[in-house]
């Protein structure tokens, strides 16, 4: 058997191909939309990819069902209760595939979303117990698939939770021990709220130590699943539906192409939105008037779903020789529409000066000063709950994760001094620039976030 895990850090994601060598039969599982990586290394070893499986509509990314099948001829794969605007193979529970020796099972297991599955992998089709077992986003390492994402129409977060608690507690929990457990996603997902890094662990593993396999009612179950979940980026409904409908497919060698200063000012003008995906030091320095900020080095495709909506015409400005990695991570969620970027951000920025503004941020040590003032600033804490009742807070901040930030922008004061602060500085650029870029004037943010102020304003001791 040949089984090889993907992994894509930026998203958090996982896939997975699954071969018999005798036969060069292979699967793939769960694969991202850019599918080059899987083809070449099948080609690679003479494998032929006969299928491709979904464990389920995949929110946070687009899968790359359709763009294998294209290109190999596969057949596309869902649990029974999938409906898509594509032809699909649905299958069933205990439905046995055929690779050769290596077989693989499914088993339903919804909760995350009615749909799902686990795929049990036997590495030779005589072995009584399973070699691993992919389980989408059903049990993640340390964490389940959260019921409350809202990407299936119709079912409720507790009649999800409901499902989610079958399938955890009898029938993932009652494979044994030795089990090998691949997830879909791992820490920093927002699948879940206590994810591993940890890219596999085994059923007795998650059994001693995962909080959501301890045996327990299904009430207690759903309460515990469904609190303290971040909100869900803006984009994910978005993804689950375009997962089942028949969308143009994703070509890596039809890329957007570098534009002009003259030509990037003009798409500009007529709408397009800017991503500058720069650090926020150098966006600050100076940046295009109403760009919104999204740093590449970090949870790029996620942090800009969450500021951005769908179907908008889009520009990037990205660090120098990175701009087809950004237009990529767009595609990967679903965000095609990239009208072009610039080439050589440094000298085109020069040659639109008159466009160009730098961003205010405080440090630590100002923002203290400007709150002891005549006209104290409005602090913005965007970080997630958790980070909150962890960490600590500033006194009478008005608290809007980044990940609610787009939808809550009419609670926000116009007229008043802003000042946004997440645990770093990372995220407070990007919710900044989007305040800007909504039409919010005095909008400044925090070097080093609440770590620096937690440093320069400690605690009082209890």
């Amino acid at each position: 058997m040949f089984f090889a895990q993907y992994y894509l850090d930026c998203l958090s994601q996982a896939s997975y191909m699954i071969a018999d060598e005798s036969t060069g039969q292979a699967v793939v599982v769960d694969p991202r939309r850019d599918v080059s990586e899987y083809l070449v290394d099948a080609e690679a070893r003479g494998f032929r990819v006969i299928g491709v499986i979904n464990t389920h509509f995949h929110a946070d990314f687009v899968a790359g069902h359709l763009e294998v099948a294209a290109r190999t001829g596969a057949w596309i794969g869902y649990g029974r209760r999938a409906e898509t605007e594509y032809a699909i193979r649905k299958l069933l529970d205990g439905e046995t595939i055929s690779l050769g020796g290596t077989t693989l099972e499914i088993m339903e297991t919804p909760g995350h979303t009615p749909e799902s599955i686990s795929v049990l992998v036997y590495e030779n089709g005589g072995d009584r117990v399973p070699y691993g077992v992919l389980t989408g986003d059903a049990l993640f390492i340390g964490d389940v698939g959260r019921p409350d994402l809202l990407a299936s129409v119709g079912v409720t977060a507790d009649e999800l939770g409901a499902m989610l608690h079958d399938s955890v507690q009898n029938k993932l929990m009652g494979l044994p021990d030795e089990v090998r457990v691949f997830p879909a996603h791992g820490a920093g997902s927002a699948c879940g709220k206590n994810l591993s890094t940890d890219k596999q662990s085994t059923i007795g593993e998650q059994r001693a130590t995962n909080y959501a396999c301890a045996p327990m009612s299904e009430a207690e179950f759903v309460a515990l699943v469904t609190t303290g979940q971040s909100a869900a980026p803006g984009y994910f409904a978005y993804d689950a539906d375009l997962n089942r409908r028949e969308r143009g497919l994703y070509d890596p060698a039809v890329a957007p192409r570098p534009l002009t200063a003259a030509e990037f000012a003009e798409r500009r003008e007529a709408g397009a939105i800017v991503v500058d995906a720069r650090d926020p030091q150098e966006f600050a320095a100076g940046h295009l008037r109403g760009s919104v900020n999204v740093p590449a080095d970090g949870r790029f495709a996620e942090q800009a779903g969450t500021v951005l909506g769908p179907g908008r015409e889009l520009l990037v400005v990205a660090p120098q020789n990175r701009e087809e990695e950004v237009v990529t991570r767009l595609a990967r969620i679903g965000f095609d529409r990239v009208a072009g970027y610039l080439r050589g951000p440094d000298d085109a920025l020069t040659a639109m000066a008159e466009a160009v503004t730098p961003a205010s941020r405080l440090t630590a040590a100002q923002l203290r000063t400007a709150l002891a003032g005549d006209r104290p600033p409005l602090v913005i804490d965007v970080r997630n709950c958790g980070e909150r009742g962890e960490n600590g807070f500033i006194d009478g901040a008005l608290h809007i994760s980044l990940g609610e930030l787009a939808r809550r922008l009419d609670e926000i004061p116009a007229g008043r001094p802003l000042v946004l602060h997440c645990a770093g500085g990372h995220r407070s650029s990007i919710a900044a620039s989007l305040l800007r870029h909504h039409g919010f004037t005095d909008v400044s943010d925090v070097l080093g976030g609440y770590a620096a102020w937690a440093l320069l304003n400690p605690p009082a001791a209890v």
